[in-house]
């Protein structure tokens, strides 16, 4: 999906919401147990409660991966079955020497065919650039995050001046264009996105921790939003963990109808 097509969604909805599919064994509701394959099936019925105000999903890999074999299969029939024109980030954190990285990225791209993947930075250009090939693919670098063990580099203070994160963000836009590079903010260091506009203008943010975590739609839309709106918020428990009867999944369509809305008067302020 290319940049202009995912913006598109986002009109037509109104919406930049991000469902993230963290699919816990231990957190679904027990009458799913006694399912063939109840990750998916889980999974299939967020998917149709949702999608209806939702532009994208993010499954997180490890979620699947920790199952081995079945939890690969779980995770491809839950990617096969997002609709065709939702986005699909692989919430995978790869990044390797470049010959591993680019079988990170046939992985994903290739044989998943997802839309985009998570990867860490710290490898350097060449770590990214073979996710990089791929036309109408994307690469959401971690930036900024929001997990407390983030400040343990992200905002050391280098020697010329800036913060480390400041660096990934300046330096990455010689690997790639804003076409291809998205980048990982996290909503609980939403007033740290001014800056980071003035850095990277035109590039969407994947913007986890609203909701659950503590982040606030309204400050991240306020202070990220740019002229295709440029945003895309990520909700994970507060969604698909907000029931846990056989009722679930429409409560889970109900807080992603909500957080919608809330995103539809933020795009009528801001963009």
């Amino acid at each position: 999906m290319n940049r202009q097509e995912l913006f598109e969604q986002i009109q037509k909805k109104s919406s930049y919401l991000c469902v993230g599919l963290d699919t816990d064994i231990e957190k679904i509701p027990e009458h799913l147990l006694s399912e063939e394959d109840p990750l998916f099936t889980f999974n299939k019925q967020i998917i149709d409660a949702t999608a209806d105000y939702a532009v994208a999903y993010k499954p997180n890999i490890a979620f699947y991966e920790a199952h081995g074999i079945s939890g690969w299969q779980s995770l491809q029939k839950t990617i096969d079955y997002i609709p065709k024109d939702i986005f699909i980030v692989a919430d995978a954190k790869r990044g390797d020497i470049g010959n591993t990285s680019k079988m990170y990225a046939k992985a994903f791209f290739e044989q998943m065919n997802c839309d985009s993947i998570t990867v860490a930075p710290y490898m350097g250009e060449d770590s990214v650039k073979p996710f990089l090939a791929f036309p109408d693919k994307w690469v959401i670098l971690l930036a900024l995050t929001s997990n407390a063990g983030g400040k343990d580099f992200q905002n050391l203070e280098l020697a010329q001046g800036g913060d480390v994160y400041e660096e990934v963000l300046r330096k990455s836009q010689e690997w790639g264009s804003h076409d291809q590079l998205m980048y990982v903010v996290g909503a609980t260091r939403a007033e740290a996105l001014i800056n980071i506009r003035k850095i990277v203008p035109e590039h969407f943010l994947l913007v986890p921790g609203v909701g659950a975590q503590g982040g606030s739609l309204e400050e991240v839309s306020k202070h990220g939003m740019n002229s295709t709106c440029g945003l895309l918020v990520n909700s994970s428990r507060g969604i698909i963990y907000a029931d846990k009867s056989v009722n679930f999944a429409t409560v889970a369509g109900q807080k992603a109808r909500e957080l919608q809305q809330e995103m539809a008067g933020y795009l009528d302020n801001y963009l």
